[in-house]
């Protein structure tokens, strides 16, 4: 697999890119870095850190991207995740540094220079993809797949009561994407609630390897695991980004899924950032509200995975 990884990296954004970094067969050709959880630049360090503790330090390009959303303020999530977005760990930088050139640019001509061959999974607010269509519209139809960490399956959300926090934080830039023509599949903030816990007893199973990467992988989860218990009371920590990545690279843990049409809200004052998903395709019949004609599928919506084997590629990750 040839795989590119755009990303605001914070918490659990680390993990999935450990699942990625260390998995035989995958090659991560470029991490792409936007807007989000934290410090626009924090990311980038954050992303070079992981790959230093991967052992994979100088060979993976990280390139700046875009640090704004199109269209409203920035909004990050260091409450969850700590000012550093490591859990305030402190990790020195890393000899490596950004690399020359912008994300919007870097996708554009590494998708456009392979039809057919790379995979991008998204874990950031949408908007160096939304950018990178938008300066080339072909892309939606170069790229093999685009796999999506965001939304809400017509659920929950976790930044307002209707949007999760990756498509809230750039509502505009989500609705260009899930309408691009990609072929696209979305792990939502649902799902996540359904299969994405590590209870205490697994993260206890991982810290317990005592390898670095386990090390590792402890120190960065110590806030969001905090942030999981204190505010929504569960027994252990949620990893959306990880779960995105761990189906993207086996799609055998796809338990049940379904193509659906998918559109995000942008202008509701209560919903903006609501990913509306239709489960059902109305027939061929005369509907006077154009609204409501029929139309295809575009995005697949992920319903259950194999959350045993989710976390058994996690271990894998870190030995």
């Amino acid at each position: 697999m040839r795989l590119i990884i755009d990303t605001d990296t914070a918490g659990d954004d680390v993990f999935s890119l450990m699942l990625a970094l260390t998995r035989p067969g995958v090659e991560v050709e470029a991490i792409t870095i936007a807007h989000g959880n934290v410090g626009f630049e924090q990311h980038a360090e954050n992303a070079l850190v992981t790959l230093d503790r991967c052992g994979r330090a100088g060979e993976v390009p990280v390139y700046l991207g875009a640090q704004f959303p199109l269209m409203r303020a920035p909004l990050d999530a260091a409450y969850v995740f700590g000012r550093d977005g490591m859990s305030d760990s402190g990790f020195a930088k890393t000899p490596q540094r950004p690399a020359e050139g912008h994300a919007v640019d870097e996708l554009v001509r590494r998708i456009m220079a392979a039809p057919g061959e790379i995979t991008l999974i998204a874990q950031a607010p949408l908007t160096n993809i939304a950018l990178a269509y938008q300066r080339e519209p072909r892309i939606a139809k170069a790229l093999k797949h685009l796999w999506v960490m965001g939304g809400t399956d017509n659920g929950v959300g976790n930044v307002t009561p209707a949007a999760e926090y990756n498509f809230y934080a750039d509502p505009e830039a989500a609705k260009i994407v899930v309408n691009a023509g990609f072929n696209l599949t979305i792990a939502t903030w649902t799902l996540t609630l359904k299969d994405g816990l590590w209870t205490t007893a697994q993260l206890d199973a991982l810290d317990a390897l005592g390898t670095e990467k386990a090390r590792f992988f402890t120190d960065v989860n110590r806030a969001s695991l905090a942030f999981a218990r204190e505010t929504e009371g569960l027994d252990g920590s949620l990893h959306p980004d990880a779960l995105t990545c761990a189906i993207a690279l086996a799609q055998s843990l796809i338990l049940e899924a379904e193509d659906c049409v998918v559109d995000v809200e942008t202008i509701g004052e209560l919903t903006r950032g609501y990913l509306s998903v239709s489960h059902s395709i109305l027939p061929d019949i005369e509907i006077a509200d154009p609204a409501l004609k029929r139309r295809a599928p575009n995005a697949r919506v992920i319903k259950a995975i194999d959350r045993e084997g989710f976390f058994a590629a996690m271990k894998t990750a870190l030995l």
